[in-house]
């Protein structure tokens, strides 16, 4: 097939392309390069324009005849997205639209979503399955829901066939150590631990330690990036055979917790040493639980996530973080 993987030159986008190139798919990266890595982008032709502006967008596809879309472009740090909610829902849903009425102006209707578990909010259950409530606290989780709207309702109208992959915690790094994590500014967690490790002078802290949970830090369910990957192509296999129109919301997660204060101490042992991590007061909008039961996404993917340890996550992304290529 012919791929446009939007946000492509990001983090998850291209460590997608690769696994699309190597799985013998052609590929065509679409991404400003305003947070992505023009290095990143090893794997497929960079187009480099914007989602807002449609007309780019449509000789983009009028050039490359796509046969799919897979979508890696939004904004994604929940405390900006309280700072700044107006920029969280042009980027993450006003853009989208753009994208979606140009694939219906030339018929392309398989659509691959990068979604996220902020679309529930606060748990009300230990694990979270699809039927949980649906109730952001924070704009980014917000933006997210209102694009899997807009896809159930395009699916209804249209015809198009998406499918939404609601994240837990992105993490880790492709095993070969050409292509990793490396966002500027980086807000998450292991990233930032491990640049830390690795020499860099930054300040890393742990927002609230008073949380009901055992240690008193927030729990967190992490899942690789690769099996994130595996996951879009099998999605990609499952909408190809969609009768008419369809919409569908898939949970990715490994089902195991683990606290702020558990992927230091992880952390602390794949990199050998101490690293003295201070705490702070909470940041807005941070659930205290978000865990997944993926479930759904084992039975009609037929998906299974390979790297299901933790220190394995981390060796991986540690790999990339002693040398970092971008």
């Amino acid at each position: 097939m012919r791929i446009l993987v939007v946000g492509g030159a990001g983090y998850i986008g291209s460590h997608m392309s690769k696994l699309l190139v190597e799985s013998g798919h052609e590929v065509t990266v679409f991404d400003n390069l305003s947070t992505g890595h023009r290095e990143a982008v090893r794997w497929g032709d960079l187009v480099r324009g914007e989602l807002s502006d449609a007309q780019c967008l449509l000789e983009t596809f009028r050039g490359g005849r796509f046969d799919a879309v897979m979508h890696f472009a939004a904004a994604s740090i929940v405390r900006e997205s309280v700072v700044d909610p107006l920029r969280y829902y042009r980027n993450n849903f006003a853009n989208v639209l753009t994208l979606l009425d140009v694939m219906r102006q030339c018929e392309v209707r398989n659509f691959v979503f990068s979604s996220t578990a902020a679309v529930y909010g606060e748990p009300v259950q230990d694990y979270i399955d699809e039927q949980h409530p649906l109730h952001p606290i924070n704009p980014y989780g917000m933006s997210k829901l209102m694009v899997e709207r807009a896809l159930a309702d395009c699916a209804a109208a249209y015809g198009l066939h998406a499918i939404a992959l609601r994240y837990f915690n992105a993490a880790g790094a492709d095993r070969s150590g050409t292509i990793g994590e490396s966002h500027h500014p980086e807000t998450h967690l292991i990233p930032n631990l491990l640049r830390l490790a690795a020499g860099e002078k930054l300040e890393v802290r742990i927002f609230g330690d008073d949380y009901p949970t055992a240690d008193g830090t927030c729990i967190r369910d992490y899942i690789h990036v690769d099996d994130l990957c595996r996951a879009h192509l099998l999605a990609l296999d499952h909408i190809k055979g969609m009768d008419g129109g369809g919409f569908q919301a898939l949970n990715l997660g490994n089902g195991k917790g683990h606290t702020v204060k558990e992927i230091v101490s992880a952390v602390e042992t794949v990199v050998g040493r101490k690293l003295g991590i201070e705490v702070s007061k909470r940041r807005p909008g941070d659930p205290t639980r978000l865990v997944a039961d993926a479930g759904k996404a084992r039975s009609i993917l037929g998906w299974q996530p390979e790297i299901g340890s933790i220190d394995d996550i981390i060796e991986t992304a540690w790999k990339w973080h002693r040398h970092p290529l971008y």
